[in-house]
């Protein structure tokens, strides 16, 4: 972020010149986390080193007593930026009026602009990239504990959790600030990940998500081979784990033996969530993919072939350097040809130091934006039909909370956050949250199934 540019999203705050001050005996520290769920999983990390060495943490906790603020950033495109800047902002304040004493800020936005928000920000005590979790827990008077490494205390709801196999990222993809923020890929080694799981299944997890900026480049760097296959089998191995699902695969080079795997081990669900952030090969060439559209449809073609169960999920980019209307409806012929299960859709975000920085940013806002919603709509669409041919089916539900007058969970198809939900009527039903049961669906709309207990 250049000076200039930081200057546009904080240009707004302006520091309190009245200091309060406010004794504490001993630091509470809060987490806040924002982001993607690989955030999460590093807040997680730091919350169980925190515990650890005897440090009274929490993570986003709303009582708001704590005196130390740590906040996890997220620098992926403008408006994650913008969420984590109002953020840093509104904790600087806090601190600038005696609120708390002490602010530190690690994750994306840090690693990436550190140097100038420091200049502009010095209410925040210590900036730290995403590698320096050793130097952030020294800067709060706490060793970092190897014994810990396998061991976490997850945020999420307790019956499922992320499991990160690697870290960083090698591809080339013209509009990611990813390799920036991360590094290059760097996989973890299969016995701490499986270790991880069982630690996590010990404490009630039944749900995995894996996680990385690359699923299927695991195990390149530190096997020499692609080695997401054997990962899988070892996880499904876990005692006490019900469902694992893979996110965030990369479709160049797919390792289809992966798709095996999914179909020989029942605890694999059949989801996968695979970004082709495009359908036209005008446009993946220009974004750098490694592939073209008929590679793409071979490969939806080949595994969908292999598991017809399958659901897929995928995420594309509007707006990007070049982009003409006649490859936006390009785009729009694949989505409906490909009639994917779950898809989401973010509009290009210019960033700098990236390959397609050097590009002129032509398709103005306002046409990024019509796209989006033009894609959005097909999709809708899409998923509406999908999810009326489910009606009179019974599905295997996993239930994540209860909310107003209703159940709320997730067949194997669905994701949490991102994905459709399952409906039940909390007057006529019941079930403990993080439990499974049956349920038969009665009725269906673009996003959400509605069912009854069997």
């Amino acid at each position: 972020m250049t000076a200039n540019k930081s200057k546009g999203y904080i240009s707004n705050f302006k520091t309190k010149n009245t200091l309060k001050t406010k004794s504490f005996k001993k630091d509470k520290v809060n987490i806040i986390t924002l982001g993607c769920s690989k955030n999460i999983v590093d807040s997680e990390v730091l919350l169980t080193q925190l515990k650890g060495n005897q440090i009274d943490a929490k993570h986003e906790a709303q009582d708001q007593d704590a005196n130390v603020i740590v906040i996890n950033t997220c620098g992926f495109i403008d408006r994650a930026k913008q969420e984590s800047i109002d953020t840093i902002l509104q904790f600087a304040e806090a601190k600038a009026e005696g609120q708390i004493e002490k602010l530190f800020v690690t994750g994306c936005l840090s690693e990436r602009y550190k140097e100038d928000l420091a200049k502009e920000i010095p209410e925040v005590d210590s900036w730290f990239g995403t590698m320096e979790l050793p130097l952030l827990l020294n800067k709060m008077g706490a060793d970092y504990k190897h014994e810990l490494i396998g061991e976490r205390l997850t945020t999420t709801a307790a019956h499922y959790a992320y499991l990160k196999i690697s870290e960083g990222c090698d591809r080339p993809c013209s509009f990611c600030a990813i390799p920036l923020m991360r590094g290059k890929h760097r996989s973890k080694k299969i016995e701490d990940i499986v270790l991880e799981a069982k630690n996590l299944a010990r404490n009630g997890v039944k749900e995995l998500m894996l996680i990385a900026q690359d699923l299927t480049y695991y195990g390149l760097d530190i096997y020499r081979k692609r080695n997401l296959n054997e990962l899988l089998q070892k996880l499904a191995d876990v005692e006490g784990i019900d469902w694992i699902r893979l996110h965030y695969a990369y479709p160049t080079s797919f390792p289809l033996e992966i798709i095996d795997v999914m179909k020989a081990n029942p605890n694999i669900c059949n989801y996968l969530d695979i970004p082709l952030q495009h359908g036209a090969t005008a446009m993946l060439k220009r974004m750098r993919r490694g592939i073209t559209r008929e590679k793409t449809e071979a490969l939806i073609q080949n595994i969908r072939e292999k598991l017809p169960e399958i659901a897929i999920r995928t995420t594309l980019i509007a707006g990007h350097p070049g982009e003409t209307q006649a490859e936006h409806e390009e785009n729009l012929r694949f989505i409906e040809q490909m009639q994917f299960e779950r898809l989401g859709v973010f509009s290009y975000s210019h960033e700098e130091n990236t390959h397609a920085f050097s590009m002129k940013d032509d398709v103005p806002e306002n046409i990024k934006q019509q796209r989006v919603q033009e894609i959005m709509e097909l999709q809708q669409g899409i998923s509406f039909a999908l999810n009326q041919a489910k009606i009179g089916k019974t599905f295997k539900v996993l239930f994540d909370r209860k909310e107003g007058e209703h159940f709320v969970g997730r067949t194997e198809y669905d994701s949490p956050e991102v994905d459709n939900e399952v409906l039940i009527n909390a007057k006529e039903n019941f079930v403990r949250i993080g439990d499974f049961a049956q349920v038969k669906i009665e009725d269906a709309t673009e996003f959400d199934l509605i069912g009854k207990l069997i």
